[in-house]
């Protein structure tokens, strides 16, 4: 039997294509070996059964390992020590950092996966602590992978999709200024001066109101970078709008 688990968005098993029923043990000892890997026996029980004692924990293990090989025959390997998924088991976050991965590698992405990096929140309503450190972990990644789809475009010199990444990335970590920093160049890559300003605006009120801070010199960096970029275009007939975005640049770094 093929066996997919999808823990983004929500927790769902598939076998053969259809939805199976596993209880809420189950559901935690395979979702921390998709999460983890295969791991020692010792390991899961103390990580699944923090409160209880070492025997006891072990007994629980020993229980739930015998409930999942019975009734979903094939999603754990035959080892006995360490366990894990066996090989005929998808699982969408394991997809989702490999592209990942291929990406911030220099991989050109699917647009489709730039969707998916938005919206792959893992096992939302999911609050057990190494729960919320993989949570922690894959949002990290999403969007450092988003902030360099950015970078691609950008280099590629598409600035509208760039913007668009940029912002993917920025809600997912409002206060993050590496996200707002592509933005900002990627607007005035654009030639929109206007908005690099207010995104500059938008982000100082923010970091003032949540964390009493002042934006720091990169953002001043990713307006001067931009800068370069455009005042850079050889088209003599632009001339006189580089002027113009040369003071608007002048402007907005005085007010830094």
């Amino acid at each position: 039997m093929e066996w997919e688990l999808r823990l983004l968005g929500c927790w769902q098993l598939m076998g053969d294509g259809a939805p199976a029923a596993v209880g809420s043990r189950q559901q935690r000892l395979i979702t921390a070996l998709a999460l983890m890997g295969q791991r020692p026996r010792s390991y899961l029980a103390g990580l699944l059964w923090p409160e209880s004692a070492e025997q006891q924990a072990a007994g629980s293990l020993r229980s739930t390992v015998f409930k999942v090989r019975h009734q979903l025959p094939g999603l754990l390997s035959d080892s006995l020590e360490p366990i894990g998924l066996g090989p005929a088991v998808t699982v969408d976050v394991r997809r989702l950092r490999r592209q990942a991965e291929l990406i911030r590698s220099g991989a050109v992405p699917d647009p489709e996966f730039e969707d998916l990096l938005l919206r792959a929140e893992l096992l939302p309503g999911w609050y057990e602590d190494w729960i919320i450190f993989e949570q922690e972990r894959l949002r990290v990644l999403r969007v450092a992978t988003l902030e360099a789809i950015a970078r691609q475009h950008l280099a590629r010199d598409e600035a509208d999709a760039a913007i668009v990444a940029a912002q993917q990335a920025a809600a997912i970590e409002p206060l993050r200024e590496s996200a707002y920093a592509l933005i900002i160049r990627a607007q005035v890559h654009a030639g929109n001066t206007a908005a690099a300003y207010r995104t500059l605006e938008e982000f100082r009120f923010r970091l003032r109101d949540e964390l009493g801070l002042e934006p720091s010199d990169r953002l001043k960096a990713a307006l001067t970078s931009g800068s370069r970029d455009l005042l850079g275009l050889p088209a003599p007939l632009l001339a006189p709008q580089r002027s113009r975005l040369a003071a608007a640049h002048r402007q907005l770094i005085k007010e830094l």
